[in-house]
């Protein structure tokens, strides 16, 4: 199978495998389950989708870097420090004076059932502010790849005109990876659909889920979803526990994901797109890439916050070259990262 593979101007000076460029906020996760009204106190964490995704890559072994704009507050100096913490480039993140860093509550519960609950407070932050003008887009563009997200589209008319000038075609252009992470909450305008649409087709490899696909533009199934995007180099349409589809330009892969015992069902989508990024830029072969997606998502799954600690490389290789009949026994649970805690990863279907 063919695939397009990450190429860049790996001659720069400051060339990265990976530039993630999108809002990070300070989240607050709840101390217990219940509605945000009820919840007496909250732990700290971060959050925001594109730094999420080259933390992950960090931890796994790639220099990235993170581009973004906080407040000159706490928050900011927090973003700032545990991101770095990660081995991530945070050099080029730029400090407002005038606005604030974004923060989130959340309650403990799955983002898609009904009693979930997401207090954001991101209007007029210091990353809505964002535009070609205020960011520096030499450095956005020094990596093999480029990770975008809808997200950021959503946050100010500066910061679409940003993705707009970034997904364009140019000389200078990285491959551009783009997650379309719809968040119908921050959209006010109804633009969602077109706006999405124009993007994702800006770019060379795409990450949608089926169900987000049907949510925003109607359509039904993986191969509804490629017909919508018939010129994008690679597109991975994920399909929750059941696995993964991915289309390039001449052939389609299904790869299931593993069973795993969930803690919380947040951040999987970013570690994914991690995993199939580390992969893609590591040349493995395309089932191994919708692998390492998996095995990624899966430790996302198994810790209570946005963020975990990825298996280390040896391990993920390891799990990803089983046959299928062993990958399809495996089944992850909390720790499993860790193999001097861990019991036999593959237990038998029941």
């Amino acid at each position: 199978m063919t695939i397009v593979t990450a190429t860049g101007p790996c001659d720069a000076p400051d060339v990265v495998d990976v530039v993630a460029l999108g809002e990070s906020m300070v989240t607050f996760l709840p101390s217990r389950p219940g509605r945000l009204a009820d919840v007496p106190s909250f732990d700290r964490g971060i959050g925001g989708a594109e730094s999420n995704v080259v933390c992950a890559l960090a931890a796994a072994g790639h220099p990235v870097r993170w581009v973004g704009r906080v407040g000159a507050d706490g928050f900011g100096d927090h973003l700032v420090e545990t991101i770095g913490s990660y081995g991530v480039d945070v050099t080029r993140v730029r400090r407002d004076p005038a606005r604030p860093t974004g923060v989130y509550f959340r309650t403990a519960g799955d983002r898609a059932d009904d009693t979930h609950e997401v207090a954001y407070y991101r209007a007029g932050s210091a990353a809505s502010a964002m535009s070609v003008d205020t960011v520096g887009l030499d450095a956005v563009r020094a990596g093999r790849v480029l990770h975008l997200t809808g997200i950021t589209a959503a946050l100010s008319a500066d910061c679409l005109g940003l993705l707009r000038e970034l997904t364009a075609p140019g000389p200078d252009r990285p491959l551009v990876s783009f997650d379309v992470n719809h968040r119908p909450r921050l959209w006010t305008d109804g633009n969602s659909p077109q706006v999405l649409l124009e993007l994702a087709r800006g770019a060379d490899l795409v990450f949608v889920g089926e169900d987000e696909a049907a949510d925003v533009w109607g359509l039904d199934g993986a191969d509804a979803v490629r017909t919508a995007f018939p010129d994008t180099g690679v597109l991975v349409v994920k399909q929750g526990a059941l696995g993964a589809t991915v289309f390039d330009r001449e052939h389609v892969l299904h790869v299931p994901a593993p069973r795993v015992d969930v803690v919380a069902a947040v951040g999987a989508g970013d570690a994914f797109a991690a995993g199939f990024l580390s992969a893609t830029l590591r040349g493995l072969p395309v089932r191994d890439r919708l692998r390492h997606g998996h095995l990624m998502a899966a430790a996302a799954l198994t810790v209570p916050g946005d963020l975990a600690m990825p298996p280390s490389r040896d391990h993920a290789d390891r799990l990803a070259a089983l046959d299928d009949t062993a990958w399809g026994r495996l089944r992850l649970g909390p720790g499993w990262t860790h193999p001097e805690d861990r019991a036999d990863e593959e237990v038998p279907t029941p």
